[in-house]
């Protein structure tokens, strides 16, 4: 939704700044069906200052942008609450930036005491601006975090008599709890409500429709009055059914009017509108039947039973709704409360949303980590699979980084923060889970074009059969069909009936639940779903481009083998290389050093060493000269490799680079191969993506023969290799698939990717990969295991079934249950209990989306 070009707008993303364009996040509640959303987006829409306005019905959620210098967020809140529904504004986890914080300092009582906070800061070394802001007790400090941390400048503003804590705003966990109260507190007023209405409405019931009860209790209560007569017993009744129907008609159907007239205002109508007109004419005609119509039956029980029918399923939809979330709530109760930070020469308990970038933290054995950073103390075992899930710990030692809400095992370790609040790794998950929950999918259009226009057809459907009982059935029928109730009876309850039944609730609801249901599942098995959209393109997809190196393969060369020739000894010939190389800086160096240390070899150096441009290396080893490199350095030291070429071409032919080690005297002393290794799960994951109906292609910038060498091991086509392809041309490939018609998916992990995962149709970034990289995917693998991007599109072709399965059971119900309401078969009120459980069972239906498991776990 954009707002008219008259109005004041957002800039453009190059211009924007925190004071000229703001979001927000809002919880909404009231709303019923997708004509409320889109009620609430027209509203919005009109209001100066805001430019876009995205509401997500299964989450109850609003997503606001606006120009803060225009509107406010209680402007907002107030333009929503003018139309019928609640809302209240969702804060943001804190960001505190590496040289920036935020302190709330107390004990200030005038202009000089901010003055002295700032004058202290300021003659801090590394503090280059400090602005203290008296009214609101809040200070800002920028400073250069390589020379002061927000301890010092805490610490320095509590010497000369004052408080000073970080700002604190909703933590992970504190922000997950308040959303579980909220929808706590929305199942708690519907249970409420409907209990209110059930404690008038059974009683109804039985003496509108029970027979023992029908006569004796209007005798009894009439009795009371000293009335014996028929038509007074026969009125009594009338009046007791009035009693006990206004409560649930004007209390617990409050909620109902205030809907209707909030759409009304816009144009528009919604659920509620159906609801109330239904209920209404049943009311109020019943009331005309006891006062004026004094003849004519009573349908007081249509209009009672009626609205706690739909009381009954916004309850269970409220309740089913509220765990559609549970994936990012769980996410969120991962947080760790409170951190050990160290803070001079003590250690002090703090909650976590006050942990600053640059603080140390202690964290001992059984504990959580609380925010990311880089282990500067001690080692352990650590549990990261929250995060990877990967059961086994992983060791940490000093330098090593360590990511928040993972588990401590084993040792005690010391780590300087170096993300805190909304920039960690589990609130960077949640924020893109509950962004992808919070975006509409292409499909989503479909149920909006459709709620947009429902209820006044509905309506005119309603009308029309209405008329259709009044005018032309009685032509056709004969006395004994309106025996019992009248014509215009007849006509009323099957005019009600139409519009009870034909709900738009369970439309509304069809897509955002599964959405819901599937992103969240994805984040549990470490794949994050952006959007609604990579989510529903990643159900059409019919071609992969896989990134060879970093995605297919490990992304660094390692020893794969170490052959040795005319009996040389095998530790020797590791020795000598190791030696060599330790002096050179070149990948393939690096790998043989490697090797070497895991090998457990002892540390030897050459002396003399030389390295030969386009050739390789020499040196002398414990006295021997030793040469390393390819063929033409062995040519150069005139040492023959012919008895060797059979085994090297047959190394390379697998992919593999060949390096001859040979000595003088002795000539070629053995080989050495190295390779940029394929990771275990590819070949599998290339196998299963197959199966699926799925071409898999392979594009990297090596050479023909290497590269196809490395497709083969994974199991993919030759002609399906995109070789030698310059990192710049990557998306021009995937253009090219595009344009033969198919649905492409690029999967990658470095910055070079960046461009063909934009083209793509369904960008998936390794989660080890850089944070451009991740940006720009659609789709993130936290775990940077192949066998997850099957995972994804399984997840997604599952989330597809089940939105297309709750479209086929919301219009399904509808056609089916018009006809049969307007013929005269249903009752309004067993339609409107048949309505409410259609909207539950299309959540059901989305919940059972949690019962998804791999094909392939990781």
């Amino acid at each position: 939704m954009t707002n008219d070009t008259d109005k004041t707008t957002c800039p453009t993303p190059e211009e924007a700044t925190p004071e000229t364009c703001a979001d927000a996040n809002f919880a909404v509640t009231g709303m019923t069906c997708a004509s409320c959303a889109m009620i609430i987006e027209k509203t919005l829409s009109k209001v100066d200052g805001v430019d876009t306005a995205n509401v997500n019905l299964a989450a109850e959620r609003l997503q606001v942008g606006y120009d803060p210098a225009v509107v406010k967020a209680a402007e907002i809140i107030k333009a929503v609450e003018g139309v019928g529904f609640g809302a209240d504004e969702i804060e943001a986890a804190p960001v505190i930036a590496a040289g920036r914080v935020e302190l709330e300092v107390g004990g200030m009582t005038c202009a000089s005491c901010s003055a002295i906070v700032e004058k202290v800061t300021n003659k801090l070394d590394g503090v280059s601006a400090a602005n203290v802001n008296l009214a609101t007790e809040n200070a800002t400090f920028e400073f250069d975090p390589t020379i002061i941390g927000p301890g010092e400048i805490i610490g320095a503003i509590e010497a000369v008599g004052y408080s000073a804590k970080p700002k604190v705003q909703q933590s992970l966990a504190s922000a997950g709890a308040a959303d579980t109260e909220r929808k706590q507190a929305v199942h708690a007023k519907q249970r409420n409500m409907l209990l209110f209405a059930a404690a008038f409405s059974v009683p109804l019931f039985i003496v509108a429709m029970v027979p023992p009860f029908m006569m004796s209790v209007p005798e009894w209560v009439a009795g009371l009055f000293g009335v014996t007569s028929e038509s007074g017993i026969h009125l009594t009744h009338k009046y007791i059914m009035l009693a006990l129907t206004l409560p649930v008609q004007f209390i617990a159907g409050a909620q109902f009017y205030r809907g209707m007239w909030g759409a009304l205002k816009q144009r528009a109508g919604n659920m509620d509108t159906l609801i109330a007109v239904g209920t209404s004419a049943a009311f109020f005609y019943s009331l005309a039947a006891t006062f004026w119509l004094t003849e004519q039956p009573v349908f007081y029980e249509t209009a009672g039973l009626l609205i706690t029918f739909v009381l009954l399923g916004k309850m269970l939809e409220a309740r089913a709704k509220g765990r559609t979330g549970e994936a990012i709530r769980k996410l969120m109760g991962l947080a760790a409360k409170t951190a050990r930070v160290v803070r001079g020469e003590a250690e002090i308990d703090i909650p976590v949303e006050e942990v600053l970038v640059g603080d140390v933290i202690v964290v001992r054995p059984g504990e959580k980590v609380p925010v990311d950073g880089l282990l500067v103390e001690g080692s352990s075992a650590v549990d990261e699979s929250m995060l990877t899930g990967e059961s086994i710990p992983v060791e940490k030692n000093a330098g090593d980084s360590v990511i928040g809400a993972t588990l401590n095992k084993l040792g005690s370790f010391k780590f300087r923060a170096t993300k805190v609040g909304s920039d960690t790794a589990l609130a960077q998950i949640v924020r893109l889970v509950e962004e992808a929950q919070g975006s509409k999918a292409p499909v989503q259009r479909f149920a909006d074009r459709i709620s947009a226009v429902f209820v006044p057809v509905v309506l005119a459907l309603s009308l029309i059969t209405f008329l259709v009982w009044l005018l032309v059935v009685p032509i056709f029928a004969d006395a004994a069909f309106y025996a019992e109730t009248s014509v215009f009876v007849k006509a009323l309850l099957a005019g009600v009936a139409v519009v009870v039944i034909a709900c738009p609730c369970a439309l509304g609801l069809a897509t955002p639940t599964a959405i819901m249901v599937g992103t969240g599942k994805g984040a549990e098995n470490g794949v994050l779903i952006k959007s609604g959209e990579a989510l529903e393109t990643a159900y059409r997809l019919n071609a992969i481009v896989f990134d060879k190196t970093g995605t297919l393969t490990h992304g660094k060369p390692v020893v794969t083998e170490v052959e040795l020739i005319d009996g040389t000894d095998a530790d020797l010939l590791l020795e000598s290389a190791v030696a060599l190389e330790r002096g050179s800086e070149h990948p393939l160096a690096e790998a043989i050093v490697n090797h070497g240390r895991e090998k457990g070899l002892p540390d030897v150096n050459a002396s003399g060493f030389n390295a030969i441009p386009g050739h390789g290396v020499e040196g002398r080893v414990g006295g021997t000269r030793v040469s390393l490199g390819n063929r033409r350095l062995m040519e150069r030291e005139g040492i023959s490799t012919a008895h060797a070429d059979t085994r090297v071409a047959d190394l390379e032919s697998q992919g593999k680079t060949v390096m001859y080690v040979g000595a003088e005297p002795g000539g070629l002393l053995g080989l050495i191969a190295v390779a940029d290794t394929l990771k275990e799960n590819s070949a599998q994951a290339v196998s299963r993506l197959g199966e699926m109906g799925v071409d898999v292609y392979m594009i990297t910038g090596d050479n023909r023969r290497t590269a196809e060498a490395i497709a083969a091991q994974a199991g993919i086509a030759p002609d399906h290799v995109l070789a030698e392809v310059l990192p710049e041309h990557k998306a021009e490939n995937v253009a090219k698939l595009q344009a033969d018609g198919k649905v492409v998916a690029m999967v990658g992990d470095g910055i070079n990717d960046t461009p063909a995962l934009a083209q793509s149709d369904v960008g998936i970034a390794m989660g080890a990969g850089t944070d451009v990289a991740m940006e720009a995917g659609g789709v993130v693998l936290i775990k940077n295991d192949l066998r997850d991007v099957v995972t994804a599109i399984e997840l997604s072709r599952a989330t597809m079934r089940k939105i297309r399965m709750n479209f086929v059971w919301a219009l399904g119900y509808n056609t089916i249950g018009i006809p049969i309401a307007a013929l005269g078969f249903l009752r309004p009120e067993l339609a409107g209990a048949a309505m409410a459980l259609s909207s539950v069972s299309v959540v059901t239906n989305s919940l059972l989306l949690k019962r998804f498991k791999p094909s392939m776990r990781g």
